[in-house]
């Protein structure tokens, strides 16, 4: 297998390198080689002209062949006022704030040394996210975040979705805004023997609550929609607080509890009274995974009252992969079936 192991691809391809990552389940692809020159000041600046310039490589690395619908990814570049500026990419575009991804850079950022300290600020499209990593014999065993301002944004609202019904939602943000439906009400469980499901009421209900009305971010204009739905339940474990399954993008489904997603409950269960200030509760995800939160400052965002909601969580290394853009492919720009 001598010429297998030394074969190059021919120099006129393209190439990129990625680490690849899981937290709590849901992939993250991190690339850290072969990134063409990306031009702006600020986060947004460089997500604006990443989207209009370098689309083709989201969807290059981020669908099939060498993705999948569910692939999620994460560009990291220098900052000038914090240690990072990130922004994340999907099957769709690009996200506002990604608490399972914070949680993997943080673990890669500290184990490949990219800095030598357990706390690191990112900047990312909702803001700036101060994270702090557990570390034992130069592994990290956990890394926490604090969020951005998080809160309530609808309470008690019903919407008619097709062939679903009358739904009962409320609308949080934790860095993304996501409407949250008890999964019981609607007749779903939330095992893995339902993932068809969700990913179709999910896709449903978002565009049911769209149509609903717009949804508007106190401050900024790239901020203001919908990103997912989030159906929540009672846990599989009953040391647990619960279970929530996310449906965000085009359909994408969350194997993680969420990071955004369980920072916009802490403003929901905060604002109900369900939760009280330092008070923390573990969540899992579809596949049993967990992810901790609480609420650490409560404060003033624009028109609303906001929570700052701390989420733990844990995340592993799965592979180093270089992948080839052969200009003669035909699916050298991807694809996806769903």
């Amino acid at each position: 297998m001598k010429q297998v192991s030394t074969w190059r691809a021919p120099e006129h391809w393209g190439r990129i390198t990625t680490i690849d990552m899981h937290t709590g389940g849901e992939p993250l692809r991190v690339v850290v080689d072969g990134m063409p020159p990306i031009e702006g000041t600020t986060v947004l600046e460089k997500r604006r002209y990443f989207r209009d310039n370098y689309d083709y490589l989201r969807t290059g690395l981020m669908w099939e062949p060498r993705g999948h619908a569910d692939m999620y990814g994460a560009v990291i570049t220098p900052s000038l006022d914090a240690d990072f500026d990130v922004f994340f990419l999907h099957n769709e575009g690009y996200s506002t704030m990604c608490g399972h991804a914070i949680i993997a850079l943080t673990k890669l950022a500290v184990e490949t040394q990219l800095v030598n300290k357990n706390e690191i600020t990112f900047n990312v499209p909702a803001g700036r996210i101060h994270a702090t990593a557990t570390i034992v014999d130069g592994e990290v065993i956990e890394a926490s975040f604090r969020n951005v301002p998080s809160f309530v944004y609808l309470r008690e609202q019903h919407v008619e979705v097709q062939e679903i019904g009358r739904v009962r939602f409320d609308v949080a943000y934790g860095g993304a805004f996501y409407a949250f439906v008890n999964a019981e009400e609607i007749g779903l469980t939330l095992v893995p023997a339902q993932a068809g499901r969700f990913i179709e009421y999910g896709r449903k209900i978002k565009h049911a609550v769209m149509s609903h009305g717009a949804i508007k971010h106190p401050f900024e204009e790239d901020l203001s929609f919908l990103y997912g739905t989030i159906f929540t339940g009672p846990p599989l474990d009953t040391t647990h607080h619960s279970r929530n399954v996310c449906i965000f993008a085009d359909g994408e489904l969350d194997r993680s509890s969420t990071g955004s997603g369980v920072s916009a409950r802490a403003a929901l269960h905060f604002a109900k009274g369900d939760l009280k200030l330092n008070e923390r509760i573990t969540i899992e995800s579809i596949v049993g995974s967990t992810m901790s939160v609480r609420v650490v400052d409560v404060q003033r965002f624009g028109q609303y009252d906001a929570v700052t909601p701390e989420v733990s969580g844990t995340a592993s290394f799965i592979g180093r992969h270089e992948f080839y853009f052969d200009p003669e492919d035909p699916f050298r720009n991807g694809f996806l079936l769903r």
